[in-house]
């Protein structure tokens, strides 16, 4: 038997999954690491504890399933995408903790940048928006507030790269010192067009171009992970970012198709094949992934609230627990007129509107807890479904059926209704660990072990959910939908 091992490396566990070549989970394990919190708005990771704990969990996941680690043809690595690291190029040492995705500490350098006009030429470039969200300005920010670091930097004494870079470096003690596209393309720093980091750019925020990794295809070389990490060498042929991890797991592979993973919040990216699509309603642009010379993109939009709508529910007394939410829902054939808009923090596409807040309409005497259970579900649904139909008008491409994963593709009602109001055929996979899935057939491929036609068909069906209500009340939903989401935008400005 042969392998291909995945280091899935998240925001608050570090996880390994061994798969064989079609595809099938031989083992997994999994460990969580500390979150730091030095002050409100911002969030900080140990840079060594991420590495102690994602080698632990490639270890152990070998020994749990007895495979020897000479059988491992190839090792792929997927991550949290945006999280910014800075070390000594010579000793390994870093010199801040990580700054996580989640941190909004760069928020005035971005309304800074704004304000002189250059949100357009950010946008043009690198098809994201001027947002602490991304590498750029933290790295920016660390420059900045690290003694000594600019100067080193320049010197190219000490190096920047996300999470993939900072693993492949330990992994490879040092001598590689790589990122890909998928990564790369999250930074405020990475050309689509030209796949290469942009001078101008560069300049615009002061980054010394000798901190940068290089950019290798996804399915690149990046050297191999040493003998003695986990007993015999092992090739790494395999870097993509988590959220286009998942569309590669999921085999989306051509233009128009699409996957939508649900966590606390949910991630929408559709393919749109080999020229970047801009975006005029706030959705991203972004690298899908580059195979050899031929990069593929996508639009990317963010739910801020899915699972989380559940766990309210759980919050305010009217679950016991998040997986009974299935079953009082069921309870009902519809939700007696009710609206649940989730904006508890806003909305994202296409709306952006920050002072949204959630809103339940519609009650009356007779609506139970059920009733609010099935609203809260067609709430997520609806904003799923706005997000997936503006990325589909603007990259003039029909969804052909959206690919879904994470906690919530586990419910089949609530499935049943993103069909029903999404139009389209909802698809959930056999095997649902689809961004490790991802890496591991990215690096299948860039060992030559497998072809697209083998990541097709690693692909298993597990269940199809097709729409079946009838379009009359598809449309009288919707429109209902429409005044619900008025009644909630702009709600803190007003109140203020």
């Amino acid at each position: 038997m042969r392998y291909l091992l995945a280091l899935d490396q998240g925001t608050t566990s570090s996880r390994a999954l061994l798969f064989t070549l079609a595809g099938e989970v031989v083992g997994m394990a999994r460990r969580e690491f500390g979150q730091h919190y030095p002050a409100p708005g911002l969030v900080e990771h140990d840079p060594e504890e991420i590495w102690e704990t994602q080698a632990w969990a490639a270890r152990e996941v070998l020994r749990q399933a007895g495979v020897d680690p000479g059988a491992v043809v190839a090792l792929g690595i997927t991550n949290q995408r945006e999280t910014t690291l800075v070390w000594d190029r010579a000793t390994g040492r870093p010199f801040h903790r990580a700054i996580v995705w989640q941190d909004r500490r760069t928020a005035p350098l971005c309304e800074a940048l704004r304000g002189r006009g250059l949100e357009p030429l950010f946008r043009e470039r690198t098809g994201l928006l001027l947002d602490p969200y991304f590498s750029g300005t933290k790295l920016l920010w660390l420059l900045e507030n690290v003694p000594g670091l600019r100067a080193k930097g320049e010197r190219g004494e000490a190096l920047f790269g996300t999470v993939d870079t900072w693993l492949l470096w330990r992994l490879t003690g040092g001598r590689v010192h790589a990122t890909d596209p998928t990564n790369a393309s999250r930074t405020l720093l990475f050309n689509l067009h030209t796949l290469s980091w942009d001078g101008e750019l560069l300049d615009l925020l002061g980054i010394p171009r000798a901190m940068l990794p290089e950019v290798r295809p996804s399915d690149g070389e990046f050297g191999e992970a040493l003998g003695e990490l986990f007993g015999a060498p092992i090739p790494i042929r395999g870097v993509l970012g988590d959220q286009q991890a998942a569309l590669f797991g999921q085999a989306a592979l051509l233009a128009g198709e699409g996957k939508c993973t649900y966590g606390t919040g949910a991630f929408l990216l559709l393919n749109t094949g080999e020229k970047p699509v801009p975006s005029q309603r706030g959705l991203l642009t972004t690298v899908a992934w580059q195979l050899g010379g031929r990069a593929t993109y996508a639009l990317e939009g963010s739910i801020f609230v899915a699972g989380a709508a559940v766990q309210w529910l759980k919050e305010v007394g009217l679950l016991g627990e998040e997986g009974e939410v299935e079953a009082l829902a069921g309870g009902v054939a519809d939700t007696g007129g009710v609206y649940l808009v989730p904006a508890f923090t806003g909305l994202g596409a296409p709306y952006w509107d920050p002072y949204a807040r959630g809103a339940i309409l519609g009650l009356t005497r007779g609506t139970t807890k059920a009733h609010l259970a099935r609203a809260a579900l067609e709430g997520v649904a609806f904003l799923v479904a706005e997000v997936a139909e503006a990325m589909a008008g603007e990259a003039g491409l029909p969804l052909r059926e959206l690919r879904v994963d994470g906690g919530m593709a586990g419910n089949d009602l609530f499935l049943q209704i993103q069909a029903d109001l999404l139009g389209r055929g909802v698809a959930r996979p056999r095997v649902t660990e689809t961004t490790a899935l991802g890496a591991a057939l990215m690096a299948g491929v860039g060992a030559g072990v497998l072809d697209l036609e083998g990541v097709r068909g690693a692909w298993g069906l597990g269940a199809r959910f097709l729409p079946r209500m009838p379009e009359e009340r598809r449309q009288a939903l919707w429109r209902g939908w429409r005044r619900a989401v008025e009644r909630a935008l702009g709600f803190a400005r007003e109140g203020a």
